[in-house]
Protein backbone atom coordinates (compact mmCIF):
# COMPACT_ATOMS: atom_id res chain seq x y z
CA UNK A 1 0.00 0.00 0.00
CA UNK A 2 1.47 3.37 -1.03
CA UNK A 3 2.18 6.20 1.39
CA UNK A 4 -0.46 8.34 -0.36
CA UNK A 5 -3.18 5.78 0.32
CA UNK A 6 -2.12 5.51 3.98
CA UNK A 7 -2.22 9.31 4.31
CA UNK A 8 -5.74 9.40 2.90
CA UNK A 9 -6.84 6.58 5.21
CA UNK A 10 -5.50 8.50 8.22
CA UNK A 11 -7.36 11.60 7.01
CA UNK A 12 -10.62 9.65 6.63
CA UNK A 13 -10.27 8.14 10.10
CA UNK A 14 -9.65 11.59 11.56
CA UNK A 15 -12.61 13.04 9.67
CA UNK A 16 -14.89 10.21 10.81
CA UNK A 17 -13.96 10.66 14.46
CA UNK A 18 -14.32 14.47 14.23
CA UNK A 19 -17.79 14.14 12.70
CA UNK A 20 -18.75 11.54 15.31
CA UNK A 21 -17.63 13.92 18.05
CA UNK A 22 -19.50 16.93 16.66
CA UNK A 23 -22.67 14.90 16.15
CA UNK A 24 -22.66 13.06 19.48
CA UNK A 25 -20.99 15.40 21.96
CA UNK A 26 -22.56 18.34 20.14
CA UNK A 27 -25.92 17.66 21.77
CA UNK A 28 -24.23 17.10 25.16
CA UNK A 29 -22.73 20.57 24.87
CA UNK A 30 -26.08 21.93 23.74
CA UNK A 31 -27.80 20.48 26.80
CA UNK A 32 -25.14 22.15 28.94
CA UNK A 33 -25.80 25.49 27.24
CA UNK A 34 -29.52 25.08 27.99
CA UNK A 35 -28.92 23.98 31.58
CA UNK A 36 -29.60 27.35 33.22
CA UNK A 37 -32.80 27.74 31.20
CA UNK A 38 -34.39 24.91 33.18
CA UNK A 39 -36.94 26.39 35.56
CA UNK A 40 -36.28 24.24 38.63
CA UNK A 41 -33.91 21.67 40.06
CA UNK A 42 -35.99 18.72 38.86
CA UNK A 43 -35.79 19.93 35.26
CA UNK A 44 -32.02 20.35 35.54
CA UNK A 45 -31.80 16.78 36.79
CA UNK A 46 -33.82 15.62 33.79
CA UNK A 47 -31.44 17.48 31.48
CA UNK A 48 -28.41 15.87 33.14
CA UNK A 49 -29.90 12.40 33.09
CA UNK A 50 -30.82 12.72 29.41
CA UNK A 51 -27.09 12.79 28.61
CA UNK A 52 -25.78 11.08 31.76
CA UNK A 53 -25.43 7.55 30.31
CA UNK A 54 -23.80 8.71 27.06
CA UNK A 55 -21.80 11.91 27.56
CA UNK A 56 -18.52 10.25 28.53
CA UNK A 57 -18.69 7.85 25.58
CA UNK A 58 -19.47 10.75 23.26
CA UNK A 59 -16.45 12.68 24.53
CA UNK A 60 -14.15 9.78 23.66
CA UNK A 61 -14.33 10.76 20.00
CA UNK A 62 -12.37 13.96 20.56
CA UNK A 63 -9.69 11.90 22.32
CA UNK A 64 -9.56 9.64 19.26
CA UNK A 65 -9.41 12.66 16.93
CA UNK A 66 -6.58 14.19 18.94
CA UNK A 67 -4.71 10.89 19.03
CA UNK A 68 -4.94 10.46 15.26
CA UNK A 69 -3.79 14.04 14.72
CA UNK A 70 -0.83 13.56 17.06
CA UNK A 71 0.22 10.20 15.63
CA UNK A 72 -0.70 10.69 11.98
CA UNK A 73 0.02 14.39 11.42
CA UNK A 74 2.37 15.52 14.22
CA UNK A 75 3.43 18.75 12.47
CA UNK A 76 -0.20 19.86 12.35
CA UNK A 77 -0.71 18.97 16.01
CA UNK A 78 2.41 20.92 17.03
CA UNK A 79 1.43 23.98 14.97
CA UNK A 80 -2.10 24.09 16.38
CA UNK A 81 -0.94 23.60 19.95
CA UNK A 82 1.55 26.47 19.71
CA UNK A 83 -0.35 28.85 17.43
CA UNK A 84 -3.71 28.35 19.14
CA UNK A 85 -2.31 27.82 22.63
CA UNK A 86 -4.92 29.90 24.46
CA UNK A 87 -8.04 28.33 22.87
CA UNK A 88 -6.50 24.86 23.19
CA UNK A 89 -5.86 25.33 26.92
CA UNK A 90 -9.33 26.81 27.41
CA UNK A 91 -10.69 23.72 25.70
CA UNK A 92 -8.87 21.48 28.18
CA UNK A 93 -10.17 23.48 31.15
CA UNK A 94 -13.67 23.36 29.68
CA UNK A 95 -13.61 19.57 29.50
CA UNK A 96 -12.23 19.32 33.03
CA UNK A 97 -14.89 21.52 34.60
CA UNK A 98 -17.73 20.00 32.58
CA UNK A 99 -16.79 16.50 33.74
CA UNK A 100 -16.42 17.64 37.35
CA UNK A 101 -19.78 19.43 37.26
CA UNK A 102 -21.54 16.35 35.90
CA UNK A 103 -20.12 14.09 38.61
CA UNK A 104 -20.17 16.39 41.67
CA UNK A 105 -23.38 18.33 41.14
CA UNK A 106 -25.68 15.87 42.92
CA UNK A 107 -23.28 14.80 45.67
CA UNK A 108 -24.88 17.24 48.15
CA UNK A 109 -28.42 18.48 48.73
CA UNK A 110 -27.18 22.03 49.35
CA UNK A 111 -28.77 24.52 46.95
CA UNK A 112 -25.59 26.64 46.91
CA UNK A 113 -23.52 23.57 46.04
CA UNK A 114 -25.83 22.65 43.17
CA UNK A 115 -26.14 26.20 41.84
CA UNK A 116 -22.35 26.49 41.78
CA UNK A 117 -21.91 23.29 39.78
CA UNK A 118 -24.87 24.21 37.55
CA UNK A 119 -23.14 27.47 36.65
CA UNK A 120 -19.83 25.68 36.01
CA UNK A 121 -21.56 23.09 33.82
CA UNK A 122 -23.20 25.85 31.79
CA UNK A 123 -20.03 27.94 31.46
CA UNK A 124 -17.86 24.92 30.56
CA UNK A 125 -20.31 23.81 27.85
CA UNK A 126 -20.49 27.38 26.54
CA UNK A 127 -16.69 27.69 26.55
CA UNK A 128 -16.12 24.41 24.68
CA UNK A 129 -18.74 25.26 22.03
CA UNK A 130 -17.37 28.76 21.39
CA UNK A 131 -13.78 27.53 21.50
CA UNK A 132 -14.38 24.84 18.88
CA UNK A 133 -16.00 27.44 16.63
CA UNK A 134 -13.05 29.82 17.03
CA UNK A 135 -10.60 27.06 16.11
CA UNK A 136 -12.68 26.04 13.09
CA UNK A 137 -13.02 29.65 11.93
CA UNK A 138 -9.26 30.15 12.01
CA UNK A 139 -8.67 26.88 10.17
CA UNK A 140 -11.00 27.99 7.37
CA UNK A 141 -9.45 31.42 6.85
CA UNK A 142 -5.88 30.23 7.31
CA UNK A 143 -3.07 31.24 9.64
CA UNK A 144 0.35 32.83 9.00
CA UNK A 145 2.55 29.73 8.81
CA UNK A 146 6.26 30.10 8.11
CA UNK A 147 8.47 27.58 6.28
CA UNK A 148 8.96 25.50 9.47
CA UNK A 149 5.21 25.20 10.14
CA UNK A 150 5.15 27.67 13.03
CA UNK A 151 2.17 30.03 13.26
CA UNK A 152 3.56 33.56 13.54
CA UNK A 153 1.02 35.85 15.13
CA UNK A 154 -0.06 37.44 18.37
CA UNK A 155 -1.69 34.88 20.66
CA UNK A 156 -4.94 36.88 20.74
CA UNK A 157 -5.18 37.14 16.95
CA UNK A 158 -7.45 34.08 16.92
CA UNK A 159 -10.20 36.45 18.12
CA UNK A 160 -11.08 37.88 14.70
CA UNK A 161 -14.49 38.74 13.19
CA UNK A 162 -14.85 35.68 10.94
CA UNK A 163 -13.77 33.24 13.66
CA UNK A 164 -16.19 34.94 16.06
CA UNK A 165 -19.01 34.49 13.53
CA UNK A 166 -18.23 30.77 13.21
CA UNK A 167 -18.06 30.53 17.02
CA UNK A 168 -21.54 32.08 17.36
CA UNK A 169 -22.91 29.71 14.72
CA UNK A 170 -21.33 26.69 16.42
CA UNK A 171 -22.74 27.73 19.80
CA UNK A 172 -26.28 28.20 18.49
CA UNK A 173 -26.13 25.03 16.37
CA UNK A 174 -24.99 22.87 19.30
CA UNK A 175 -27.60 24.47 21.57
CA UNK A 176 -30.35 23.72 19.04
CA UNK A 177 -28.94 20.20 18.57
CA UNK A 178 -29.13 19.66 22.33
CA UNK A 179 -32.65 21.09 22.50
CA UNK A 180 -33.83 18.65 19.81
CA UNK A 181 -32.27 15.76 21.71
CA UNK A 182 -34.02 16.84 24.92
CA UNK A 183 -37.34 17.08 23.07
CA UNK A 184 -36.93 13.38 22.23
CA UNK A 185 -36.00 12.44 25.81
CA UNK A 186 -38.65 14.43 27.69
CA UNK A 187 -42.43 14.68 27.88
CA UNK A 188 -45.19 16.79 29.35
CA UNK A 189 -44.53 20.26 30.73
CA UNK A 190 -40.74 20.06 30.29
CA UNK A 191 -41.13 19.16 26.63
CA UNK A 192 -43.52 22.10 26.10
CA UNK A 193 -41.01 24.44 27.72
CA UNK A 194 -38.23 23.11 25.48
CA UNK A 195 -40.44 23.51 22.41
CA UNK A 196 -40.88 27.21 23.23
CA UNK A 197 -37.11 27.56 23.61
CA UNK A 198 -36.52 25.84 20.27
CA UNK A 199 -38.30 28.48 18.16
CA UNK A 200 -35.89 31.40 18.77
CA UNK A 201 -33.00 28.94 18.52
CA UNK A 202 -34.14 27.84 15.04
CA UNK A 203 -34.44 31.45 13.89
CA UNK A 204 -30.98 32.30 15.23
CA UNK A 205 -29.58 29.13 13.65
CA UNK A 206 -30.98 29.95 10.19
CA UNK A 207 -29.78 33.57 10.35
CA UNK A 208 -26.27 32.57 11.42
CA UNK A 209 -26.15 29.71 8.91
CA UNK A 210 -26.96 32.16 6.12
CA UNK A 211 -24.46 34.70 7.45
CA UNK A 212 -21.62 32.17 7.71
CA UNK A 213 -22.39 30.77 4.26
CA UNK A 214 -22.34 34.21 2.63
CA UNK A 215 -19.25 35.35 4.56
CA UNK A 216 -17.35 32.18 3.68
CA UNK A 217 -18.19 32.44 -0.01
CA UNK A 218 -17.45 36.18 -0.10
CA UNK A 219 -14.13 36.17 1.75
CA UNK A 220 -12.87 32.62 1.20
CA UNK A 221 -14.23 31.55 -2.21
CA UNK A 222 -11.60 28.79 -2.47
CA UNK A 223 -13.86 26.76 -0.16
CA UNK A 224 -16.20 26.29 -3.14
CA UNK A 225 -13.56 25.86 -5.87
CA UNK A 226 -13.52 22.07 -5.79
CA UNK A 227 -17.33 21.88 -5.90
CA UNK A 228 -17.41 24.10 -9.00
CA UNK A 229 -14.62 22.02 -10.55
CA UNK A 230 -16.35 18.71 -9.83
CA UNK A 231 -20.14 19.28 -10.09
CA UNK A 232 -20.86 15.80 -8.70
CA UNK A 233 -19.78 17.17 -5.30
CA UNK A 234 -22.89 19.39 -5.36
CA UNK A 235 -24.67 16.41 -3.82
CA UNK A 236 -23.11 17.40 -0.47
CA UNK A 237 -24.49 20.93 -0.83
CA UNK A 238 -27.95 19.49 -1.53
CA UNK A 239 -27.69 17.15 1.46
CA UNK A 240 -26.61 20.09 3.62
CA UNK A 241 -29.59 22.19 2.51
CA UNK A 242 -31.90 19.25 3.15
CA UNK A 243 -30.56 18.81 6.68
CA UNK A 244 -30.70 22.51 7.51
CA UNK A 245 -34.29 23.05 6.34
CA UNK A 246 -35.46 19.70 7.66
CA UNK A 247 -34.97 21.04 11.20
CA UNK A 248 -37.58 23.86 11.20
CA UNK A 249 -40.03 21.87 9.08
CA UNK A 250 -40.00 18.78 11.28
CA UNK A 251 -40.00 20.93 14.42
CA UNK A 252 -43.12 22.72 13.17
CA UNK A 253 -44.72 19.30 12.63
CA UNK A 254 -43.53 18.31 16.15
CA UNK A 255 -41.70 15.29 14.74
CA UNK A 256 -38.75 15.75 17.07
CA UNK A 257 -36.91 12.58 16.09
CA UNK A 258 -36.82 13.60 12.44
CA UNK A 259 -35.78 17.14 13.37
CA UNK A 260 -32.85 15.68 15.33
CA UNK A 261 -31.90 13.48 12.37
CA UNK A 262 -31.98 16.60 10.18
CA UNK A 263 -29.62 18.28 12.62
CA UNK A 264 -27.25 15.29 12.47
CA UNK A 265 -27.34 15.38 8.66
CA UNK A 266 -26.57 19.11 8.71
CA UNK A 267 -23.54 18.59 10.97
CA UNK A 268 -22.30 15.69 8.83
CA UNK A 269 -22.68 17.52 5.52
CA UNK A 270 -21.26 20.84 6.73
CA UNK A 271 -18.15 19.12 8.06
CA UNK A 272 -17.77 17.20 4.81
CA UNK A 273 -18.04 20.47 2.88
CA UNK A 274 -15.33 21.92 5.10
CA UNK A 275 -13.10 18.91 4.39
CA UNK A 276 -13.77 19.16 0.64
CA UNK A 277 -13.04 22.89 0.62
CA UNK A 278 -9.72 22.63 2.45
CA UNK A 279 -8.44 19.31 0.98
CA UNK A 280 -5.61 18.36 0.99
CA UNK A 281 -4.57 21.03 3.49
CA UNK A 282 -5.03 20.61 7.24
CA UNK A 283 -3.72 24.09 8.08
CA UNK A 284 -3.87 26.71 5.33
CA UNK A 285 -1.11 29.30 5.28
CA UNK A 286 -2.51 32.80 4.87
CA UNK A 287 0.95 34.02 3.78
CA UNK A 288 1.60 31.53 0.96
CA UNK A 289 -1.16 28.90 0.59
CA UNK A 290 0.56 27.08 -2.25
CA UNK A 291 3.94 26.53 -0.61
CA UNK A 292 3.61 26.93 3.17
CA UNK A 293 0.33 25.15 3.99
CA UNK A 294 0.47 21.93 6.00
CA UNK A 295 -1.23 19.18 4.01
CA UNK A 296 -1.72 15.47 4.53
CA UNK A 297 1.25 14.94 2.23
CA UNK A 298 3.90 17.13 3.87
CA UNK A 299 2.91 16.73 7.52
CA UNK A 300 2.21 13.01 7.94
CA UNK A 301 4.15 10.49 9.97
CA UNK A 302 6.21 7.63 8.57
CA UNK A 303 4.49 4.80 6.67
CA UNK A 304 4.88 2.39 9.60
CA UNK A 305 3.08 4.82 11.94
CA UNK A 306 0.27 5.26 9.42
CA UNK A 307 0.04 1.47 9.16
CA UNK A 308 -0.34 1.23 12.95
CA UNK A 309 -3.13 3.83 12.86
CA UNK A 310 -4.88 1.87 10.12
CA UNK A 311 -4.64 -1.46 11.98
CA UNK A 312 -5.76 0.02 15.32
CA UNK A 313 -8.69 1.76 13.63
CA UNK A 314 -9.62 -1.43 11.80
CA UNK A 315 -9.81 -3.27 15.11
CA UNK A 316 -11.12 -0.48 17.32
CA UNK A 317 -13.72 1.27 15.17
CA UNK A 318 -16.21 -1.64 15.05
CA UNK A 319 -15.91 -2.06 18.83
CA UNK A 320 -16.49 1.65 19.43
CA UNK A 321 -19.48 1.74 17.09
CA UNK A 322 -20.93 -1.40 18.70
CA UNK A 323 -20.49 0.05 22.20
CA UNK A 324 -22.10 3.38 21.27
CA UNK A 325 -25.02 1.63 19.55
CA UNK A 326 -25.52 -0.69 22.53
CA UNK A 327 -25.53 2.16 25.07
CA UNK A 328 -28.06 4.17 23.06
CA UNK A 329 -30.27 1.09 22.71
CA UNK A 330 -30.18 0.38 26.45
CA UNK A 331 -30.98 3.96 27.45
CA UNK A 332 -33.52 4.81 24.75
CA UNK A 333 -36.88 6.25 25.75
CA UNK A 334 -37.95 9.09 28.02
CA UNK A 335 -35.96 10.15 31.07
CA UNK A 336 -37.32 8.90 34.39
CA UNK A 337 -35.75 10.13 37.63
CA UNK A 338 -35.04 7.72 40.47
CA UNK A 339 -32.74 7.42 43.49
CA UNK A 340 -29.74 6.59 41.29
CA UNK A 341 -30.20 9.58 38.94
CA UNK A 342 -27.88 12.57 38.83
Amino acid sequence: MSISILQHIALLIFLFSAIAYATLDGFDLGVGCLHLFARKDEERRVFLNAIGPVWDGNSVWIVISTGILLAGFPKVFASLLSGLYIPMMLLVFGFMFRSAAMEFRSKKESSLWRRTWDMLFFLASLLISVDLGLILGNLIQGMPLNHTGIILWDQLHFMNPYAFLIACFTLIFFTLHGCLYLLIKTEGDIQKHLLKLSYPLVIAFLVLWLATTLATYAYFPFMMDRIFTYPSLLIFVIISLFGVFCIPYQLYKERFGWAFIGSCIAILSLMLLYAIGTYPDLIISSKDPENLSLSIFNSSSSPITLWVIFIVALAGAPLSIFYVSYVYKIFKGKVKLDSTSY
